[in-house]
């Protein structure tokens, strides 16, 4: 079988949002290391490799809101889609305590393998659906872990993040924080912009407006969990959108 860094979902669907999942797959492609970056299955399973529940999440979402959908197939430890080409960690060696063997002396000429085999297939496929219409909207779905090594356990259900275009972070933080059971983080647990990053490249730079949402991944472990809130995010995302009348 064909190795294909991404999978969109509903490429003819209707909606003018389209959704995406930068670390959807803790997948390691056969042309990297023979498919293996020297971790045991237990750290391929964490929040280290890929975005636990984004998947489901992502596809709950795409469903029920009628909108297309692209997500990687491949490790954010193979490359970080959601990394500038020129970032420092877009190829990690390191994270949350974990050294990634196939990762510490991976030079020059394997960064471009990985750039030319996941990296650059997934954005420009992602560009080319979003500039299918005039009027798209971007909804980056992520997941994080509830607490990281040796800090404190994380409070927010759900992040909202943002960098300068809050066109639609704002009404989505105010129907949110409705939501009387949920903690709501602005920003949080991670800053809304990087230089470079899929945002950045794909949506504020032809000044879509757009939203990343952050899940807990405790809270999405399973089918049932990513479907309901998927139906449970879904018309806020919507009345969000329909606020801001663009």
């Amino acid at each position: 079988m064909t190795y294909e860094p991404y999978r969109i979902i509903g490429a003819d669907r209707p909606s003018r949002w389209l959704i995406t999942c930068d670390h959807a797959a803790n997948t390691v492609p056969p042309f990297v290391n023979d498919g293996q970056l020297g971790l045991g299955q237990s750290d391929m399973e964490r929040h280290i490799a890929y975005d636990v529940g984004a998947a489901g999440l992502t596809e709950a979402l795409a469903e029920a809101m009628n909108a297309p959908a692209i997500l990687s197939n491949f490790s954010r430890l193979v490359i970080d889609p959601n990394r500038g080409e020129d970032d420092p960690t877009l190829l990690m060696k390191l994270y949350d305590g974990t050294i990634i063997p196939a990762n510490r002396h991976a030079g020059s000429e394997e960064l471009e393998r990985r750039l030319n085999g996941c990296y650059r297939p997934y954005h420009t496929a992602l560009a080319e659906l979003a500039g299918r219409r005039d009027d798209t909207v971007i909804l980056s779905v992520h997941s994080f872990t509830r607490q990281l090594q040796g800090r404190d356990p994380r409070p927010w259900h759900i992040g909202v993040l943002h960098a300068s275009d809050t066109r639609l972070a704002k009404p989505l933080l105010r129907l949110l924080r409705d939501e009387k059971d949920l903690c709501v983080g602005e920003n949080e647990p991670y800053g809304g912009h990087l230089p470079g990053d899929a945002i950045a490249r794909h949506a504020i730079a032809y000044q879509r407006p757009n939203i990343l949402i952050e899940l807990r991944n405790d809270l999405i472990e399973t089918e049932d969990h990513q479907v309901a809130w998927g139906h449970r995010l879904a018309p806020i995302m919507e009345q969000a959108l329909a606020q801001i009348g663009v």
